[in-house]
């Protein structure tokens, strides 16, 4: 078992929420697990090809950041490999990206993409990517042209802010650091976060880097570093609103590393003989949904009535999302050159 972090305590009891905003985080978690067990489920039977990297354990990040605290549809989002819930809190309807990982036409990505490439224009979504940290300047070009269009060309309507995923790997990568000095120079309007879940596939964070506290690395660059426990979305999205504050306001970017973890192996490929047990149920009992259901309960935010509804509800868009993907048509062969170059409206 490798070592664990201490992780950072987090106050709950200054957390100020409306019931509102409380379900609709529950909501959105909930919807990111049961889409990813619907993915599971559809690989291994033989409906989805190809590499498949599911999110679940993570939500708290994908969450707390994008419904928590960022203006979905209006900012903007790069994700990784491992997007498919990125995409849905981003707000990308699930029948789309369910499509898109049958490689259906009508899938977000026209079924060009698959399960790491999903991307949507109209949401604002930037794209997942394969190679790891590839996502990290592209995220930045965006931060960058929105800084310009309000200072340069004077849109007073260009205060969006960026959000980059990235996986503890990339914080080895060369892009990483370059992107992070450009940001710092700039004071681009950018959220860099580091969804520390422990493991690059099989290679245990702590043995893979001379610093293993990712968000001190912020410190070279003279920008705000944050550690925040990934497996509490309250924490979360407190963090990212103070940052995104930051963004808006003209004071740069943040770095923000979140102690998360997969509860499933890097793929559904990958058999995950390589962490302990012990060090899967430590995880496993700190599950994010969990522990929010119990806070709304006790806050009297929520009835358990009112959470099973918001379950069932999310499990019918689940299943209405597979039998839209299941009935619609595959690309046709006529189009195999469309989409390489972009169109005119």
């Amino acid at each position: 078992m490798v070592q664990e972090r201490t992780l950072p305590t987090f106050n709950s009891a200054t957390v100020q929420i409306t019931k509102v905003e409380g379900l609709r985080l529950y909501e959105d978690m909930t919807l990111g697990r049961f889409f990813e067990d619907k993915c599971a489920e559809m690989y291994y039977r033989g409906k989805m090809f190809g590499f498949v990297h599911l999110y679940n354990g993570q939500e708290a990040v994908s969450t707390g950041i994008i419904q928590g605290a960022m203006r979905p549809g209006e900012d903007f989002v790069s994700s990784t490999y491992r997007d498919h819930v990125h995409a849905l809190s981003s707000g990308v309807p699930a029948r789309e990206v369910m499509a898109e990982l049958f490689g259906k036409a009508t899938g977000c990505s026209k079924g060009r993409g698959g399960s790491m490439h999903m991307f949507s224009a109209e949401h604002r979504l930037l794209g997942g990517y394969a190679f790891v940290a590839e996502g990290i300047p592209v995220a930045a070009g965006a931060a960058f042209q929105s800084k310009y269009r309000r200072e340069v060309l004077g849109d007073k309507n260009a205060d969006q802010v960026t959000a980059c995923f990235f996986g503890d790997g990339a914080a080895n990568n060369g892009q990483f650091f370059e992107t992070l000095n450009m940001a710092a120079l700039w004071k681009l309007p950018i959220l860099f976060v580091v969804e520390n879940n422990k493991w690059a596939i099989g290679m245990a964070h702590d043995r893979a880097t001379s610093d293993p506290e990712i968000h001190k690395k912020a410190s070279v660059f003279n920008m705000v570093g944050v550690e925040v426990d990934g497996m509490d979305v309250l924490a979360v999205r407190q963090v990212a609103q103070e940052a995104v504050a930051r963004a808006r306001a003209g004071e740069g970017p943040t770095l923000i590393e979140a102690m998360t973890y997969r509860f499933r192996g890097h793929s559904l490929a990958d058999p995950d003989e390589l962490r302990s047990k012990e060090e899967k149920e430590y995880w496993f009992s700190r599950d994010p949904i969990k522990k929010l259901a119990t806070y709304l309960v006790e806050q009297n935010l929520a009835t358990g009535e009112e959470l099973k509804a918001i379950e069932k509800k999310i499990q019918e868009v689940i299943d209405e999302a597979v039998k839209f993907a299941e009935s619609s048509p595959e690309p046709d062969a006529s189009e195999l050159y469309r989409f390489i170059f972009a169109e005119d409206e």
